[in-house]
């Protein structure tokens, strides 16, 4: 247990050059600073070198944190079940509510923190009600490029009055020129996506699914060729279709019943676009509901620009959970099941939960 009279901060430092700078912010503002590292597969040495270097520069305790088995449950195991059963995924998502402001902050907090700070590009801008209530909101970063509010919409009012975003108001240019200037040792390499990815996603799947090849066809129940099996694919998809000749062709309909993948060769297809989708598992940043019908912005998924809608009233779905009916005011290209619809209002991240349908 570590005791000192200065707010005690943990920075959840990953051997990159956002977290370095960030803990380096958090020394500038006079915090105590401890940088804690998740170990969470077999890969991890490079980086928890460049981690430890960064605490020592710096002159902060490192603390590397082994998580692998809650990693493994909770993030890749979900990750392959959920192609295996017709989702696409967003293990990036998943990785933010079950383990870095999850599993992390617990550890952080036995530690004897007092706050937990990451080196995501978002605000945690707090807002007093009253004398003894307090309220926080998340809005974008200042660089909307980086801008990773989507991935962080499972947040909660408890966890946001312990959490701190040092790089909210900077951007990623200054962020290197700042590391740079301060000699801050860092990976050179930006981190991937999917971190636990040693290559391909589709050869990392074939290596943990049994795969069931099957007829590929057009909408007119044509045949044109033969797929590798269908977790290989999604709504949308081009790449790796592999019909020769009259393409190119996206995925428009996945038949798990009869293991059929259907395809058209027209990228603006109307079977690719729909004007609604449900989602479930919805967090609500406030920790209320809004009256529904409600009128805000959504994001389909990561990068893709936002559309009006409406969140229409919820309902519960055959499984037991809430589930709300959202429109778009401009149909959308390419929904995938098992993806995040991210609820905005302007720069405000307002929530957001899991599309089912």
């Amino acid at each position: 247990m570590i005791n000192n009279n200065k707010k005690l901060v943990a920075i959840a430092i990953s051997g990159g050059v956002d977290s370095a700078v960030a803990a380096h912010l958090l020394l500038q503002k006079g915090y105590e600073v401890i940088g804690i590292f998740m170990r969470l597969n077999d890969n991890y040495k490079p980086a928890e070198d460049a981690a430890r270097l960064v605490c020592e520069k710096l002159g902060i305790k490192f603390y590397p944190l082994n998580i692998a088995e809650k990693f493994q449950k909770e993030i890749i195991d979900y990750y392959i079940d959920a192609y295996q059963g017709g989702q696409t995924p967003n293990p990036c998502v998943r990785c933010n509510k079950m383990i870095k402001f999850g599993e992390l902050f617990k550890r952080a907090m036995d530690l004897g923190a007092d706050y937990l700070a990451t080196g995501h590009y978002i605000k945690n801008v707090e807002f007093r009600m009253s004398d003894d209530e307090m309220t926080y909101k998340l809005l974008k970063g200042e660089d909307q490029n980086k801008d990773q509010s989507y991935f962080l919409y499972n947040l909660s009012q408890d966890l946001l009055k312990k959490i701190f975003f040092p790089l909210a108001d900077y951007d990623k240019a200054d962020v290197k020129k700042l590391a740079e200037k301060l000699d801050l040792p860092n990976l050179k390499t930006e981190s991937q996506d999917v971190c636990f990815l040693p290559g391909e996603h589709n050869d990392f799947l074939k290596g943990k699914i049994k795969l069931e090849s099957g007829e590929i066809r057009d909408l007119n129940d044509k045949k044109l060729g033969e797929h590798q099996g269908l977790p290989l694919y999604t709504i949308g998809q081009r790449r790796g279709i592999e019909i020769g000749g009259t393409g190119p062709y996206y995925v428009v309909k996945l038949d798990y019943v009869h293991n059929i993948l259907y395809v058209v060769n027209n990228y603006n297809d109307t079977g690719l676009f729909r004007d609604e989708l449900f989602v479930e598992n919805v967090n609500w940043i406030s920790g209320k509901e809004p009256v529904l019908p409600f009128a805000c912005e959504v994001v389909i998924r990561y990068r893709h620009r936002s559309v009006e809608c409406v969140i229409g009233k919820a309902e519960i779905s055959d499984d037991g959970q809430k589930s709300y009916h959202v429109k778009f005011s401009q149909s959308q290209r390419a929904i995938a099941i098992g993806q995040s619809a991210v609820f905005y209002r302007g720069n405000e991240l307002l929530g957001g939960g899991v599309i089912t349908r």
